[in-house]
């Protein structure tokens, strides 16, 4: 009788060894799946059933999209200190004409409502307030227009504007770019000084905290105002005057940032995954990197969907306080546009009500919709973005 073969398996192929046959089994190595790609993959698959998370994204791309089109090609590239002057040719009751100076503004043909238009594209404006352009649906005006979305005025009772289309434009590179180096600033500093105290400990802690709890108890706004009122007489550029803002926002963002990451840093450091890679021999930085910080970011996340919004908000309010952040009134920055529809809208009513005693005068609701919706739907797509990502980055809350 035929003996088997030593090296030989009846359930394997004949003629290819064991070996062989394992690694080919096995996929190799330039096809393993990277994990990182996989966590990716993972999180956008959470991400990408959340509604709301996908709503807030696209809002926030196609804000993005239009500063960086207006960065790429805009009429007066970046950074843009000024927003276009116009004035109207009907300068009030009385008179047809208006000539404006030479260079102060952009001449456009406006006629009162209560009259027959001159000439077709014109645009129809109040009798005794002619500054005030509403928004038309005049396809031309839309699509080639200069103002879409109607007019802000720069005085109250004068005929100089300019175009909110343009300043949601134009403000959205500044916009953008002063809330996020603010937030992302402040939360970076609180995330690495948080981390510090919550897990060293001690000393460190004590020193880390009582440093926080004295900026904490000086209302935020306040010392806004106060290094804004000190230090900007000596800075006079328009970079310097936007680095002045952005720091002084920064110093009175970031020790919420460190007593939250410090509370959660408490409850992780405590943890059995934690204990182990100390056991392990892993060092405290390792720690801190791999598995502190990591498992610290949600709380941030909620944080930052509550205070990239509100930006814009601050900057509004500090101008409509009467600080000059900006070197002018129509500086394109979505807060500034607000505070001047805001502190404007009285001394127009005010302007109209004493020209006109028989007829009533237009409100210009266009003037405090169209800004405060720009700034509502940053705050609100922001706020879904995160609470999104927070979903899908923590394994607790994922559904």
């Amino acid at each position: 009788m035929p003996s088997a073969s030593a090296n030989s398996d009846p359930t394997l192929p004949s003629g290819k060894p064991t070996g062989s046959t394992v690694s080919a089994a096995l996929p190799p190595k330039g096809r393993r799946p990277n994990p990182r790609i996989a966590q990716l993959k993972r999180t956008w698959y959470f991400l990408s059933r959340n509604n709301l998370a996908l709503v807030g994204l696209a809002i926030l791309i196609f804000f993005g999209v239009v500063a960086v089109s207006s960065f790429v090609a805009g009429p007066h590239g970046f950074p843009d200190d000024h927003l276009v002057l116009y004035c109207g040719s009907y300068a009030g009751p009385g008179t047809q004409t208006y000539v404006p100076l030479s260079g102060s503004c952009n001449l456009i043909c406006t006629y009162p409502s209560n009259g027959p238009p001159p000439s077709p594209n014109c645009y129809a404006v109040d009798q005794y307030n002619p500054g005030n352009v509403p928004p038309t649906l005049n396809l031309a005006h839309f699509s080639g227009g200069p103002l879409p979305l109607g007019s802000l005025t720069i005085v109250s009772d004068g005929n100089l504007f300019y175009s909110i289309y343009d300043g949601f434009v134009e403000g959205a590179q500044w916009s953008l770019a002063i809330s996020v180096s603010i937030v992302v600033t402040g939360a970076l500093i609180g995330l690495l000084l948080g981390s510090m105290a919550g897990y060293l400990g001690g000393l460190v802690d004590e020193l880390i905290m009582r440093v926080t709890d004295i900026f904490l108890s000086i209302p935020a706004l306040l010392l806004v105002l106060v290094t804004l009122a000190a230090l900007g007489p000596s800075f006079s550029t328009l970079p310097q005057r936007v680095g002045l803002l952005v720091g002084a926002f920064i110093i009175v963002w970031w020790p919420s940032y460190t007593r939250i990451v410090r509370g959660q840093v408490l409850v992780t450091r405590e943890q059995k995954y934690v204990e182990a890679s100390r056991a392990s021999g892993a060092r405290a930085p390792r720690i801190v990197l791999k598995h502190i910080v990591p498992n610290s970011l949600y709380p941030v996340f909620v944080q930052l969907s509550l205070d990239v919004g509100s930006i814009p908000l601050l900057v509004g309010g500090i101008a409509f306080l009467g600080y000059h952040i900006f070197p002018t009134l129509y500086f394109p920055e979505w807060g500034q546009m607000s505070a001047l529809a805001v502190g404007i809208l009285p001394g127009e009513l005010t302007a109209c009500q004493i020209a006109s005693t028989t007829s009533p005068c237009a409100f210009p609701w266009w003037q405090l919709l169209f800004p405060g919706l720009i700034v509502f739907l940053f705050a609100i797509s922001v706020n879904f973005l995160s609470d999104g990502l927070r979903d899908a980055f923590d394994p607790r809350l994922r559904r």
